[in-house]
């Protein structure tokens, strides 16, 4: 499987990721094509070779004509979005990022989400960053991506809310439960789009994963930093033989006082922290009570984050944990002629060379809920490529 990493030490933009991307070999022509797809005006894309510090990316720029900076709802952006020629990953990551924008914005605003309105994000440049990325990942092939921790600015940023502190609310804010660092430079390192492409994109933070390098790439910022060169690199390749065989951490804690309902919370918290597989048994604990034992399956970088979610949101007083080791089989997301259009399906590749097709949840049940028909047909459609 294509893996990448994303070193941010000078910050994370929209703008900086699809130019990373670009230099990382994504055509142009295809990106400019998908997003003219897209019922937006007024702009123009260019991808230019500059240079920071004597090192050369691309820079990836949106021209806007002036009273474009419409002030966008998350409806608005989901009907956009759904109008272009996006595969329908694509689409449904897309809408993602932004519906958990949507839900920062409505916290820090104090909104209902359908009233949220964008101002910055919910401009065409945005739109087109995130559209833009999210399709550029799949372009690429890249099934894996890890982000390095996030040094933040400080100062204050001039928006439609007036002067607020860096980083904005709406950056912090989306950069829960990842890891950051001050930077020590007056300037915004990280913007809210960035941000969202970091937790959208990510599937895990910190230091670089084992990999054999294919390429190495640079996407340019607009300023010059002082003590930095404005650049964001991405380092693609291939994931190593050994991770065939990879090891994993299993945390463990019994609850024999835990509410149901905090349970069903307590798995959605750490699948979106990193968990690889969360499982609840029934057991009988002391005093033949009845109880739950919680199984968290993760990978060991992303220990630490997991035990502090099971600590502050069960009641358990202790986490056994152990390293062991798994045996996976090679897997990629391909997208299929269906019934219903483009959709991604998953290809699992056997010891014996072998292909399989395996639906994806939430791919078949927007389709079932879309089209009205029963979740059971979808899954059906797609195992059916297995007998062909």
């Amino acid at each position: 499987m294509k893996i990448a990493y994303l070193d941010c030490f000078s910050g994370l933009s929209g703008d900086m990721f699809l130019g990373a991307l670009l230099d990382a070999g994504l055509p142009f022509d295809d990106l400019k094509a998908v997003l003219g797809s897209l019922p937006l005006t007024g702009y123009s894309l260019d991808a230019n070779r500059e240079g920071r510090n004597h090192l050369y990316g691309t820079r990836f720029v949106v021209q806007v004509e002036k009273d474009q900076h419409a002030h966008r709802g998350l409806n608005d952006i989901k009907e956009i979005l759904s109008a272009g020629d996006l595969s329908a990953k694509t689409l449904d990551t897309s809408i993602r990022i932004f519906e958990a924008i949507a839900r920062e914005e409505g916290k820090i605003h104090h909104r209902p989400l359908d009233e949220v309105h964008f101002h910055e994000v919910g401009a065409v440049d945005s739109i087109i960053d995130i559209a833009g990325s999210v399709f550029g990942m799949e372009r690429l092939g890249i099934g894996s991506m890890v982000v390095s921790p996030l040094p933040l600015g400080s100062g204050f940023a001039e928006t439609r809310h007036g002067r607020i502190p860096v980083p904005v609310p709406a950056t912090i804010a989306l950069l829960k439960d990842v890891p950051v660092y001050d930077s020590g430079v007056n300037h915004e390192l990280v913007t809210p789009t960035g941000a969202a492409l970091a937790k959208g994109l990510g599937d895990s933070f910190g230091p670089m994963p084992p990999m054999v390098v294919d390429k190495v790439a640079y996407g340019v910022g607009s300023r010059q930093l002082p003590d930095r060169p404005n650049l964001l690199r991405i380092i693609t390749g291939r994931e190593t033989a050994d991770q065939e065989g990879d090891t994993v951490v299993l945390l463990e804690a019994n609850l024999d006082d835990a509410y149901p309902e905090w349970l069903g919370f307590l798995m959605d918290l750490l699948f979106e922290a990193g968990a690889l597989d969360v499982f609840f048994y029934p057991v009988y604990m002391k005093k033949n009570r009845p109880g739950t034992l919680v199984q968290v399956m993760a990978k060991p970088r992303d220990k630490e984050r997991l035990m502090s979610i099971l600590f502050r949101e069960s009641t358990t007083l202790g986490i056994r944990f152990q390293h062991t080791q798994r045996r996976v089989l090679p897997r990629s997301s391909v997208d299929v002629e269906s019934p219903w259009g483009k959709m991604p399906v998953k290809k699992v590749i056997h010891p014996d060379g072998a292909a399989v097709h395996l639906p994806e949840y939430e791919v078949c049940r927007r389709i079932a809920r879309e089209k009205d028909i029963p979740l059971k047909d979808v899954y059906g459609w797609v195992l059916s490529l297995n007998h062909r």
